[in-house]
């Protein structure tokens, strides 16, 4: 069997993609390109950053006694950020394609390779209750004084009022989240888009933070900002940041992996 031959034989899906590096001045043309699809998506959009808002307010209402572990989640579920977004890239892919931005094709977008965006997805579940449980740890062992408020959490690790808390706080939760943030960058586009089997996928992602570090560093602050905003607006601001990072991510995988080597552009051969 020659070479041709193999490569017909191999899985598409199963091809590791081609990773370019990439510029930190393409951030903005990421966002500009984001906020282009926020808009065509119109209240496509503005649905998933709804629901990213009310799982906050959810959440506050539920453990509204429960600081530790209130803080825990509200931060650790945006590490189900990436999954929880998939709508919004399908949503870009669509635009992409000068295709309709209907919300409700996007809204079973994960189908399309159920079994690995579910392997996914429990992967980075697990991640998030072990965040929850490391959170309570945290503010059993460092956070000095009575049970805190959310307004006591927030000011004390933002103006370090309890160094020892607050440099443990985001020591341990910069660990989740950049181990999270690594894994998955562009992880759940890629198999979105290839049906890329999540081990594939995750290592990918790696491989794209591996070859341009001060660009995903610097993405990574950038999302962290947006993130900010909107939990400075009681979640509110979460109705248009998280459209925009999950639209602009779509187009960071776009220019961070080879297109020319992708199933489809094999199968036109």
């Amino acid at each position: 069997m020659n070479n041709n031959d193999t490569q017909r034989t191999e899985n598409p899906a199963s091809r590791f993609p081609t990773i370019r590096p990439v510029a930190p001045a393409a951030i903005l043309g990421w966002l500009r390109a984001g906020w282009h699809d926020c808009r065509q998506g119109g209240l496509a959009s503005l649905f998933y950053g709804a629901c990213f808002a009310a799982a906050g307010w959810l959440m506050q209402m539920v453990f509204a006694k429960a600081y530790a572990l209130f803080a825990g989640l509200t931060t650790g579920f945006l590490l189900l950020g990436p999954f929880l977004a998939l709508g919004l890239y399908d949503l870009s892919r669509r635009i992409e394609h000068g295709e309709p931005p209907q919300l409700a094709p996007t809204l079973a977008a994960w189908r399309q390779n159920l079994a690995n965006v579910g392997l996914f997805a429990a992967v980075l579940a697990v991640v998030l209750l072990v965040w929850a449980r490391a959170s309570i740890v945290v503010f059993a062992l460092f956070f000095a004084g009575g049970l805190p408020t959310f307004a006591d959490v927030v000011r004390t690790v933002l103006t370090f009022e309890q160094a020892d808390f607050a440099l443990v706080y985001f020591a341990v939760g910069g660990f989740f989240a950049t181990f999270v943030f690594a894994i998955s960058v562009i992880a759940l586009p890629l198999m979105l888009d290839r049906k890329t089997d999540a081990i594939t996928a995750a290592i990918a992602s790696l491989v794209a933070c591996g070859r341009n570090p001060g660009t995903m560093l610097l993405w990574a602050a950038c999302i962290v900002v947006l993130v900010s905003m909107g939990f400075a607006t009681l979640f509110f601001g979460l109705i248009v940041t998280m459209p925009l990072v999950g639209h602009a991510t779509w187009h960071a995988y776009r220019d961070l992996v080879d297109h020319d080597d992708s199933p489809e552009q094999g199968n036109r051969h």
